[in-house]
């Protein structure tokens, strides 16, 4: 068994397909219409996808606590900068909990936690 993709409902589409493809750098690999105004995109190129779905009749989930996305990246430092640079507001971090990793935290457009890490 394994992991195929992790849904995520959103409320504003396009914002949602901003964050994912342009700062955590991920490529759409499909997009379906099903109907009755829903939305959905699947991106990443690896095994797991993060699949975005947006549903005009499903009510607005607020503040997702206990969830977070983690995104391994190069370099922490690179990232960082590239963040603060769009303007995203860091939640978190950086933390080191030990010598070879390190790790931020920012919210996506619906406040979902999103997690870049670094690992040596």
């Amino acid at each position: 068994m394994k992991l195929c993709w992790v849904t995520l409902a959103v409320q504003d589409m396009q914002k949602s397909l901003d964050f994912y493809q342009n700062i955590v750098g991920l490529a759409i690999s499909e997009r379906l219409n099903p109907g009755e105004g829903m939305e959905i995109a699947f991106l990443g190129d690896g095994e797991t996808k993060v699949e975005l779905l947006y549903n005009p009749q499903q009510p607005k989930i607020e503040n997702p606590q206990g969830i977070s996305l983690g995104f391994e990246v190069a370099s922490l430092d690179q990232q960082l900068e590239f963040i603060k640079e769009q303007g995203i507001e860091v939640i978190g971090g950086p933390y080191q909990p030990n010598p070879r990793t390190r790790f931020f935290f920012v919210k996506d457009p619906n406040g979902l936690s999103v997690q870049f890490v670094e690992r040596k």
